[in-house]
């Protein structure tokens, strides 16, 4: 799949948070969408081409996990990042185990963002950019 302008739908309770990672993905080229929970992150994978999902762990009404597992049911190749400020063992387990492509900590870096997204567009979608 060709992909020229991937899309990334940021999801995050906290606004604050989800405008900064846009501001730090949109002027390398992606097109961004922003949920503020779960089952809007639901809506617009439904209704929009997305290429890649980074979820907020902790939500109201769905959980990142929780998300995760849903959007998989339909979407399974959809790379998604869980980001977690409260990062333990058994999240991690339970990320791998829904097929989560990567777990960041949170604060998380530009770098490491940046890294990480681009990693999944790659091995996802054989994306070049």
């Amino acid at each position: 799949m060709l992909i020229e302008s991937p899309s990334l739908l940021i999801t995050d309770d906290d606004q604050a948070f989800r405008e900064t990672v846009r501001g730090v993905l949109e002027p390398l080229g992606f097109r961004t969408l922003l949920a503020g929970d779960g089952q809007e992150a639901l809506d617009i994978v439904h209704a929009e081409e997305v290429h890649v999902v980074l979820l907020d762990m902790h939500m109201p009404k769905l959980t990142g996990l929780e998300t995760l597992r849903l959007l998989k049911q339909f979407r399974a190749i959809l790379p998604c990042i869980l980001l977690s400020a409260r990062l333990d063992e058994w999240l991690i387990e339970q990320a791998r185990l829904a097929h989560a492509f990567s777990v960041l900590a949170k604060p998380v870096t530009r770098l490491q963002l940046t890294g990480t997204v681009r990693q999944a567009l790659r091995r996802t979608y054989d994306w070049a950019g």
